[in-house]
This record gives structure tokens, C-alpha cells and sequence, in this order.
């Protein structure tokens, strides 16, 4: 049973600058949620309640996001607004949740690093701080459904079109059924000729403890950083590691028009929203068509 996850959330989000310039990207809201509080829900919908926020510099406003706020509690109780009282405190005790600062930033095999002495010797789900995924089943729970199968690392992938394989980590092995192979190779970014499959890393991980050993003889790879790639390409040589291919969305709000794609597909489902921004949006294509 997988207890425990770890979510890396220590990038710079440079790419949303100046709007990360004194907030983290994993705070940037759709509509009114902060991104990484899905990610938290999505581990809390898989059965995990302990989770660790992997940060750094300047994320202080993560952490108090999911504490307590007295004042603001007190405020909503003074304007008797009990649905939103009731939500603030949902958020504290949601999980429980702890936070550990990486120091430098040297990729995200070394964030996973920093969790070893929370998840021990037990294995552990890895969620991306700034991939959303909208799915029916929760995609942890579904890679967490595939390790109680398989007792290996899972990695959670999808399909991309051949033509963007380059973008992107490549997975390619042994087809077991529908949704799930087990692994020979990973190869990150791979030309379109070199590309074992159409099938990308999707920000979703079961690891086992020993990826931290892994992680330890990984040498600093793409853009000097010690690649989480790169450290389960040496797992592979030691244990079966396999991919799951995923029954959902996946949301990549690391980039500016996926995170814009993202406000709008999330509004159409808000009830309070739809009719309106829909005509809204209608009205908008008329007039640049």
C-alpha cells in the first residue's frame, strides 16, 4: 500500500515571469484554486494522506496556503459565510503535510532525493507541483492500482504525436495489456528516428526506495542537474520497471497557453460559469473570425 507522496515544487517558474517574481508557479490560481492544491487533492482522492512539498526559496506562501488563518476564519464567521469557513479549514486538514527546502536547485532527481529520510523504506507516489491531471479515476490511484500488480516502479505516460516525441521523456519495452508495459529503455527528448514509441513521461511516478541509491551514483546530465531520468535509467539495470499508460488529461501549467487552455476548460465545467463564459467565448471567435 502506498502511504506516502512526495511533491517536488522548487522550480523558479521562469517562464511565468514577472508574475513568479515573488510567487511560486505553483501558486498560480485556475479560476480560484492554486495549482498545486490539485495536485494535493489528487494524492488525498488516491488514499494518501502524508504528503511532502519538496520547496525553495521564496514558496513560503505554499506552505501557509495549507495552514490555518485565524483571522480570515474569524472574518468569515463575523459575514456568517459558512460554505467558504467550512473550505478554508478543509484545506488544513486536508493531509498532513510536511515541507523540506532543497537547497539548490540541481534538478528534480535531487528534490526526490531530499525526500528519503520521510518515506524511508517504503514505496512512494511522485506528483508534479505544476501537472494537473483531470481524470474519473485519479491517475496515482490508477499507477498505485498498477504497483499492487506489478510490486516495480510505475510511471505514469500518454501519447503524443510522433512529431513532438523530441519534447519530451520517451519510454519504449515489453507491451503487457492496454495500459501497461514493462520497460527497456527511457531516453529523454529522443529524436524523432531514435524514439522507441509515441509514449511521454506524464509527471506521475510510483518509485521504491531504491531509486534514492540510484539517485545517489547519478551523474549531473542535462542543463548540470542530476535528472530523474537519468537515475531510473540506472534503476532499470537492477529491477523491472514498468509504464502505465493513463486514462485522463493531463494539464501542463509549466508553459503560458496550456496554463490559459487550462483556465478556460476548467471555467466550461464550473456550473456558475458555463452558459455565460461560453457565450463569452462564442462572441470573442465571431468576432476575430
Amino acid at each position: 500500500m502506498i502511504k506516502k507522496a512526495v511533491i517536488p515544487a522548487a522550480g523558479l517558474g521562469t517562464r511565468f515571469l514577472p508574475a513568479t517574481k515573488a510567487q511560486p508557479k505553483e501558486m498560480l490560481p485556475i479560476i480560484d484554486t492554486p495549482t498545486i492544491q490539485y495536485v494535493v487533492q489528487e494524492a488525498v482522492d488516491s488514499g494518501i494522506e502524508d504528503i511532502l512539498i519538496i520547496t525553495g526559496k521564496g514558496k513560503r506562501s505554499i506552505e501557509d496556503h495549507f495552514d490555518r488563518n485565524y483571522e480570515l476564519e474569524t472574518r468569515l464567521e463575523e459575514k456568517e459565510d459558512e460554505a467558504l469557513l467550512l473550505e478554508m479549514r478543509r484545506l488544513s486538514d486536508m493531509a498532513d503535510i510536511h515541507f523540506v527546502r532543497q537547497k539548490e536547485l540541481n534538478g528534480l532527481g535531487d528534490a526526490i532525493y531530499y525526500a528519503r529520510h520521510h518515506v524511508g523504506n517504503e514505496p512512494f507516489a511522485v506528483l508534479l507541483g505544476d501537472t494537473i491531471m483531470d481524470s474519473v479515476i485519479p491517475v496515482t490511484q490508477q499507477l498505485i492500482d498498477t504497483y499492487d500488480q506489478y510490486r516495480g516502479t510505475v510511471i505514469a505516460v500518454e501519447e503524443v504525436p510522433a512529431d513532438k516525441v523530441n519534447r519530451y521523456g520517451i519510454v519504449g519495452g515489453k507491451t503487457l495489456s492496454d495500459t501497461i508495459m514493462e520497460l527497456n529503455i527511457l531516453i529523454e527528448k529522443p529524436s524523432i528516428k531514435s524514439a522507441p514509441s509515441n509514449l511521454a513521461i506524464a509527471g506521475r511516478y510510483i518509485l521504491t526506495p531504491d531509486i534514492f541509491a540510484a539517485i545517489e551514483q547519478t551523474a549531473k546530465g542535462k542543463n548540470n542537474e542530476i535528472q530523474l531520468t537519468d537515475a531510473m535509467l540506472l534503476l532499470l539495470k537492477r529491477e523491472n520497471i514498468y509504464s502505465h499508460r493513463i486514462e485522463g488529461k493531463r494539464h501542463d501549467i509549466g508553459n503560458k497557453l496550456d496554463f490559459l487552455k487550462t483556465t478556460v476548460e476548467f471555467a466550461l465545467k464550473r456550473k456558475e460559469f458555463s452558459a455565460p463564459f461560453l457565450a463569452f467565448l462564442k462572441e470573442i471567435v465571431a468576432a476575430h473570425s
